[in-house]
């Protein structure tokens, strides 16, 4: 079972908050006691987090969900409640997060650092001492705990590279890369040998390297699905500089410049801006067969042989070169990116009853006080969800006297004031 796995589902369920707390002063000497109930903590959020040192999302494989701990309740004295840590999923740098249903990319995570709120905490609840008024002088009721975020995503992985090398099956593409780097691919003597992708480091000197990737090779069709090649076109994207890999060799196979025509063409299909891309035709297996031994010297821009090591210095540091323009033309970064979803609104739908249902967080959050036949607790609600704008929202849906509206699991028949 291979170690590598570039896509994969996770489940990120951040933590509930914790319970307000009714409590009320109860001192011998105090003559005006009052509310004392504390807050509840809020929940963990769950954050997912590019880090350079986690290579690829097999750690999801198995293992899918990534929970964080819920708030601790209020206490009375006016303690609150502990949060709930927040938890760090750490993820290959180059990870796309898309939506679990739609396939929507949500973050692109390619960056060491680079951060995404994939689940937020619930709120906790107030404690009663929060609803002191003059006009409550001792209110007898506190907020539960808001319910913690949990969503299903879908990660797909693709590989942060300088070099991308894409060729056919058996062209040498693991070879060439044990050769020119300390990556030990598997390496034989039949088609898709290769069934993940592979990164090698290359260094010239002191002060020039790259990292180089051995995508598992393209045969015509790929990118509608023929072969294994289809499954790991998207490492291709991120790669600065493509070396198309044409086997010299392959006598009962397709010409040099046919192998090229094919590769091209599966990239284009794949994503046309790659074929904009810098890149080299390398001819490969040169100790067999040469470019001139077919005619076609003109396809190929160098000859290499990965058993005799012919032709590798050159090929090298011409991709040095392509590698060092790309980055140089590449915007200056620093630091690291946190990305924080855009708080919701407040929505109206109809339900299949007729019912008006009102969407949005911060309604939702309004009505989640534990004892809903409170007079006092409603009161609250109403201020609340007057102030988020909810009753001018569903006047302009058309709501009436009478008709029924459904908040999270709260419903209420709608009166005008």
């Amino acid at each position: 079972m291979s170690n590598f796995v570039d896509e994969t589902n996770i489940c990120a369920r951040a933590g509930d908050g914790g319970a307000g707390c009714v409590a009320m002063r109860r001192e011998a000497h105090v003559p005006m006691g009052g509310p004392n109930g504390g807050d509840g903590g809020d929940g963990g959020d769950v954050w997912l987090e590019a880090d350079r040192q986690v290579a690829s999302l097999l750690a999801f494989r198995d293992h899918p969900h990534r929970i964080a701990d819920n708030g601790k309740h209020g206490k009375g004295s006016n303690m609150h409640g502990k949060k709930g840590p927040d938890i760090f999923v750490k993820v290959p740098v180059g990870t796309t997060v898309l939506d679990h249903e739609t396939r929507e990319p949500l973050a692109d995570l390619a960056h060491h650092g680079d951060r995404w709120l994939a689940a937020h905490a619930g709120s906790g609840g107030q404690g009663n001492a929060r609803f002191l008024s003059n006009r409550r002088r001792a209110p007898m009721f506190a907020e539960q705990g808001e319910k913690g975020e949990e969503r299903w995503f879908r990660l797909e992985l693709k590989l942060m590279a300088d070099v991308a090398l894409v060729g056919y099956p058996n062209a040498g593409k693991s070879t060439l890369i044990s050769v020119i780097s300390a990556a030990k691919p598997k390496i034989a003597d039949y088609p898709f040998t290769t069934l993940e992708p592979n990164l090698g480091v290359v260094r010239l000197d002191d002060e020039t390297e790259f990292v180089v990737a051995d995508i598992p090779g393209l045969i015509e069709g790929a990118a509608e699905g023929h072969g294994l090649g289809h499954q790991f076109l998207r490492h291709v994207e991120r790669a600065r500089v493509l070396v198309y890999l044409i086997d010299l060799s392959a006598v009962d196979g397709d010409s040099p410049a046919r192998q090229l025509e094919v590769l091209r063409a599966e990239l284009g299909q794949y994503k046309p801006e790659l074929l904009e891309r810098p890149s080299i035709v390398v001819g490969s297996k040169s100790d067999v067969l040469e470019a001139s031994d077919w005619g076609e010297e003109a396809v190929v821009d160098f000859s290499i042989s990965s058993v005799t090591r012919q032709g590798l210095q050159p090929m090298l540091w011409k991709l040095s070169e392509q590698v060092k323009e790309s980055r140089a033309g590449e915007e200056d970064r620093s630091g690291f990116v946190i990305h924080r979803p855009l708080a919701e609104g407040i929505e109206v739908g109809r339900e299949d009853d007729a019912a008006y249902r009102v969407y949005g967080r911060a309604a939702e959050r309004a009505v989640s006080l534990s004892d809903m036949t409170d007079l006092g607790a409603l009161d609250v609600v109403r201020q609340r969800l007057d102030k988020l704008g909810v009753n001018k929202a569903l006047v302009k849906a058309g709501i009436l006297d009478g008709d029924t509206v459904r908040i999270a699991d709260f419903e209420f028949e709608f009166f005008q004031d």
